[in-house]
């Protein structure tokens, strides 16, 4: 998928829960917080059993080196945590039922 094409599907599902798969062959579900030109920042539910300091993420590659991990300081321990990913690593984003 084209980054442009991804960045408009992305905010035509704004504010829904969708898993989106990406180029390494894993996926993400969430909620579709806000999108720019480079990034989709998603708030991903934190499931019973996973770690509460979970800090798996992608780091998107920027001259000079890699960004620091993408956690919004105001999700700490709660029942979301921010996941930002690169618009070029999308390959797939289907609309879930959020339970």
């Amino acid at each position: 998928m084209h980054k442009h094409e991804a960045q408009a599907l992305c905010r035509e599902h704004m504010h829904r829960y969708v898993r989106i798969q990406v180029a390494d062959g894993g996926t993400v579900d969430g909620i579709i917080e806000f999108v720019d030109e480079e990034y989709v920042y998603m708030a991903v539910p934190v499931r019973p059993g996973d770690e509460a300091n979970d800090r798996r993420g992608y780091f998107p590659y920027v001259p000079g080196g890699f960004y620091p991990p993408y956690f919004n300081p105001y999700y700490p321990g709660g029942r979301f945590r921010r996941v930002v990913l690169p618009l070029a690593a999308l390959l797939a984003l289907s609309l879930l039922p959020f339970y």
